[in-house]
């Protein structure tokens, strides 16, 4: 059984409607003391360290891997998380209206070989990458609608946008202020499906 290391019920969604059996455990990560210029590693290094903070302490015995992800938004060389407050997100949105996007989500899949065990973790608390061949980013483009104030105001007032990473929910209201995107889809919400579907599938080639 697939443990995922996330508060995300977006992400736990996905899995549910994918028919994947699994549990959900938040990692507790401090996410603002894991830092890197490269937003597409920065989501890597997050999700490594979610999935091995998780599966460290894990006890359960049914539970065969850890899915660590997190998202970020990288926009004209930004990179946008979750809004801090509404005044941000509206600032955001002035500048995301009409542009283009890349949304960057970050995956790690740990085996838990023993109940609290991961393989070749090293002194620095994350596994060995050249052992690890479950782990990589994958990016969606996305191009947001040309909005008006009123809209983008009304967007923020619904609280949605302060939820999520880059500061709108595609699988939500955020679908009507979305004009396309390219890659992807399910990994703009939270995880690549066909991605994880590979893995679990024993393609740990990790792409």
């Amino acid at each position: 059984m697939l443990l995922l290391a996330s508060a995300s019920p977006a992400r736990r969604r996905l899995l549910e409607q994918a028919a994947i059996p699994h549990r959900v455990q938040v990692s507790g990560v401090d996410e603002d003391a894991i830092t890197d210029p490269n937003p597409a590693q920065l989501v890597q290094l997050l999700a490594r360290a979610k999935a091995l903070a998780v599966a460290n302490g894990c006890t359960d015995p049914e539970i065969t891997a850890v899915l660590g992800c997190d998202s970020v938004l990288a926009f004209e060389g930004e990179v946008f998380g979750k809004p801090a407050n509404a005044d941000e997100a509206i600032g955001r949105w002035r500048r995301m209206a009409g542009g283009w996007g890349e949304l960057h989500t970050g995956h790690c899949l740990l085996p838990v070989v023993g109940v609290g065990e991961c393989p070749r973790a090293d002194i620095h608390g994350y596994p060995d990458l050249d052992a690890l061949r479950t782990i990589t980013t994958i990016t969606t483009r996305v191009q947001f609608a040309p909005l008006s104030e009123a809209e983008m105001a009304a967007y923020v007032a619904t609280g949605e946008p302060l939820q999520c990473a880059g500061g709108f929910a595609l699988e939500g209201r955020g679908g009507m202020v979305v004009e396309q995107i390219q890659g992807c889809f399910s990994n703009v919400i939270g995880l690549s499906l066909p991605l994880l579907r590979r893995w679990l599938a024993g393609d740990c080639a990790g792409s």
